[in-house]
């Protein structure tokens, strides 16, 4: 059985409502930015700066490390400086606590319980000189604790067990950050979940479960954002990886970019900053979407994951470059300004795609979709694959500057070899937000049957409410094929 919680809240169960009473929360329609902040790091012990073979352990390196700790005061201050110069209202500490081990000597992870005691002194420090309030905080659940742990202990969330494993996490988290400091929406406190893979089974009901025991516990019920990952009925929903590429989802996931060859074992995987252009690239995308329909929370990836390379605090490698892009771009958000994508293919009337010619649309090839090039009486062309689970789709991305986030109806038109399947069936971003499990990214845009003439033909597919921002696994739209394979010479948009 799990024992018991052996610590005292931080404050009284009978002064909570007095203590919430007090403190600041975000409005659900109020634009905000937060990010996820790594306290991993100590240079005194050489923790999270080197590997277990001696060899530096990060990508990118501290402008300051000599205090470069989460047991200095002093670190947690400059940092927040830098956050507060960077306009992100909210940071969101990685935590990797395990229930009732705060005051366990021999747990080599205490460093997600002493790095937050000095946080909460540094935030008061910074509260008290009233010039500038610090950044609001929340719980990022590093939720591979649930398989990753000193005890070994793969949880169930299906059992009552796991279910308290689960939620005396983030009880521990929140007795050990003061409500004064919460980052709230709506007056409940936000709580972000990594990953449910790791997770040996899942509960849709776990979400219900923490909401009843924290409102027992602290008197008001968390805002949860769970990852695409989770089932269940949650606050929001966000996708992990926006430094990758940006997520669309209720929260915009974004980033500067990733690297993560200083981490042994790890397959190359390098998205280049392009100098600053990613970055700037995808907040720009963020800000051309219609104020009404984006995301009302952000969430950079990340402020300082410096094993990664996705890393915005000051850095040898960039100085302050991305803290003063970050305020620049926080700021728009806030104000809700909308800015146009210019490009080549913004004043076109229709873009195309062919194998080996691309005007304006691009073939995408992703996880699900898998495609080969062939030749069909001399003809250049792409033929779908079946992909790891069987399915068949081909993806395709239209060019930002042609058309993103506008209400303009266009037509899709197909040219496709009349044979090697039985169905075709159109999917598309769209701003229906009913129009699929999610919010419209694979809207149903209607189908077509294909015989066994043998013979290249035409259709066409009419869409009138094509959002198009690249929801459809990082495309436009798809088209989903039914019992063999696809064969495709051309794809045409046209407003």
């Amino acid at each position: 059985m799990i024992v018991p919680a052996l610590f005292l809240l931080t404050t009284s169960i009978s002064l909570w409502p007095k203590a919430l009473s007090h403190t600041v929360s975000f409005g659900s329609d109020q634009p905000i930015v937060g990010t996820y902040f790594f306290y991993w790091y100590d240079i005194h012990t050489k923790g999270h700066f080197l590997n277990h073979d001696g060899t530096d352990a990060l990508v990118d390196h501290p402008t300051n490390p000599n205090d470069y700790s989460y047991n200095s005061v002093n670190w947690w201050k400059r940092e927040l400086h830098d956050v507060i110069s960077a306009k992100v209202d909210f940071i969101l500490p990685v935590y990797w606590g395990i229930p009732n081990r705060q005051n366990d000597p021999k747990f080599h992870d205490a460093w997600s319980f002493s790095g937050l005691p000095k946080l909460v002194e540094a935030w008061d420090q910074i509260a008290g000189q009233g010039n500038h309030p610090p950044p609001r905080i929340g719980m990022f659940y590093d939720t591979s604790t649930l398989e990753l742990n000193p005890d070994r202990f793969h949880v169930d969330l299906t059992t009552s067990e796991g279910k308290q494993w689960f939620y005396e996490t983030i009880r521990d988290f929140f007795s050990l950050v003061p409500p004064r400091t919460w980052a709230m929406i709506d007056q409940k406190p936000i709580i972000f979940l990594y990953s449910a893979s790791f997770a040996k089974k899942q509960d849709p009901e776990i979400f219900d479960y923490v909401r009843r025991n924290f409102k027992t516990d602290f008197t008001c019920e968390p805002f949860i954002v769970k990852e695409i990952s989770w089932h269940g009925d949650a606050d929001a929903t966000y996708a992990w990886g926006g430094a990758v590429s940006p997520r669309w989802n209720d929260v915009t996931a974004l980033g500067p970019g990733y690297d993560h060859h200083a981490v042994p074992g790890r397959e190359p995987l390098v998205v280049d900053r392009e100098n600053g252009d990613f970055y700037k690239r995808v907040w720009r995308s963020l800000l051309a979407q219609h104020p009404t329909r984006r995301s009302r929370i952000v969430t950079i990836e990340t402020w300082n994951e410096l094993h990664e390379g996705t890393d915005i605090c000051d850095t040898i490698e960039y100085g302050g470059e991305y803290i003063d892009l970050t305020a620049k771009f926080a700021d728009q958000f806030r104000s809700g300004d909308q800015i146009p994508i210019d490009g080549k293919f913004s004043s076109a009337e229709s873009v195309s795609w062919s194998e080996g010619l691309s005007s304006g649309i691009n073939i995408t090839e992703v996880d699900d979709g898998l495609f080969e090039t062939v030749e069909v009486n001399g003809v250049s062309a792409i033929k779908s694959k079946k992909n790891k689970t069987g399915g068949r789709y081909v993806y395709f991305r239209i060019d930002d500057s042609f058309l993103f986030d506008q209400e303009i109806p266009v037509t899709i038109e197909l040219a496709y070899l009349d044979d090697g399947c039985t169905q075709i069936e159109l999917n598309y971003d769209s701003s229906d937000t009913n129009g699929s499990v999610r919010d419209g990214a694979f809207k149903f845009g209607g189908q077509r049957k294909i015989d066994d003439s043998r013979e290249w033909k035409t259709t066409e597919f009419s869409v009138k409410d094509g959002r198009f921002i690249n929801r459809c696994n990082g495309a436009d739209f798809r088209f989903a094929v039914t019992a063999g394979n696809l064969t495709v010479k051309q794809v045409k948009v046209a407003k």
